[in-house]
């Protein structure tokens, strides 16, 4: 994992580096991506952080989600950090971009520019237990009632892209 981050515009244009606890301490934009796997039924694979994490220890998130360094193509990224997270490989397809904003209570804020990639696999993840505690596979009906039941025990992140990522997973359905 790489402790530069790349900075970008609101238009993901690259603006410079910073070390990454510099830019959650400031909140400064940079660039991230985030990883949704779906099993062939249609299930996400989530995990759950493990209790070390610096923010967000312990909740449950996105199959996987990290920060390209410099010099480095999100995708390509993406697909490493996967290998090394999860234990897992497969083919990535972007899917959409978001930006978001959200400061955690310990002070660090995350902001945001998100590339967003799905692939399917119905491989059993092989997770690295300093990065995830536990896995789990939901149907995204399950996960948006765990959401309305228990919104605390989920990453901001995953909540405030998960409408998407049910609108683009849908579409994807659709035009398979």
């Amino acid at each position: 994992m790489n402790d530069l981050l790349i900075l970008v515009d609101d238009q993901d244009n690259e603006i410079g580096v910073l070390d990454k606890l510099s830019v959650h301490k400031t909140g400064v934009l940079h660039r991230a991506f985030s990883v949704f796997i779906f099993s062939s039924k249609g299930k996400l694979l989530l995990q759950q952080r493990a209790e070390s994490k610096y923010h967000s220890p312990g909740l449950w998130s996105n199959t996987c989600c990290s920060h390209p360094g410099p010099g480095e193509k999100s995708q390509a990224a993406a697909g490493q950090r996967l290998g090394e997270e999860m234990g897992m490989n497969c083919a990535l397809q972007f899917s959409f971009n978001f930006i978001y904003k959200f400061k955690f209570s310990n002070g660090l804020t995350e902001h945001e520019f998100d590339h967003v990639y799905f692939g399917r696999s119905d491989d059993l993840p092989k997770p690295d237990i300093t990065e995830v505690k536990d896995w789990k596979y939901l149907s995204l009906n399950d996960l948006e009632q765990e959401i309305c039941l228990h919104p605390e025990s989920y990453t901001a992140w995953l909540k405030i892209c998960l409408p998407k990522v049910i609108e683009h997973f849908l579409l994807n359905e659709i035009e398979e």
